[in-house]
């Protein structure tokens, strides 16, 4: 078999194709409501959330960016009113990002666009049995391959986030 024929680079090279096709839909359709995809990307995971609410490195370890990058995109969204900062109570050195009334607003009229695309692009392509199939087959590279994809509701990417304790 040639090697460039092998079943990984084709599952990947569509993997790619369809996540580029999808990202410029879904650009198109946030520019309209004047959010970038990383702000939406924010605005979900927050909303998506307990109280509304992430670790700022929770939120790193959940999106594309770095921490130095949460913070700038939470700086610009706080300015825009969509977002707070919070205190942590347990720990002086973190902080929370917080959704406002005004960015529950904003994803609410983004989110009704967004899931026809969805719909009609994505999850519309397929039956049900194999949407929950390619639902659990995503689950399990992505806990491979960025494990605290989901931080803050596992105390061990919690405590991969905290610095290391002081040598004694």
């Amino acid at each position: 078999m040639n090697v460039f024929d092998a079943p990984g680079i084709t599952a990947i090279g569509l993997l790619y194709e369809v996540h580029a096709a999808l990202s410029t839909r879904f650009a198109a359709q946030f520019e309209e409501h004047k959010l970038s995809t990383v702000e939406f990307e924010v605005l979900t995971r927050l909303a998506r959330s307990p109280q509304h609410q992430l670790r700022m490195t929770d939120l790193a370890a959940q999106t594309t960016l770095s921490t130095s990058g949460v913070t700038r995109v939470i700086d610009r969204m706080e300015r825009d009113g969509l977002v707070t900062r919070r205190a942590c109570p347990s720990d002086r050195r973190s902080s929370f990002a917080v959704i406002t009334a005004a960015g529950l607003q904003r994803l609410n009229e983004v989110l009704p666009g967004h899931l026809r695309i969805i719909e009609e692009w994505f999850t519309g392509q397929l039956d049900p049995e194999s949407l929950q199939a390619l639902v659990g087959a995503l689950r399990q590279v992505r806990d491979a391959v960025h494990p605290c994809a989901t931080a803050g509701s596992d105390s061990k990417c919690d405590d991969e986030t905290k610095e290391p304790e002081p040598a004694a």
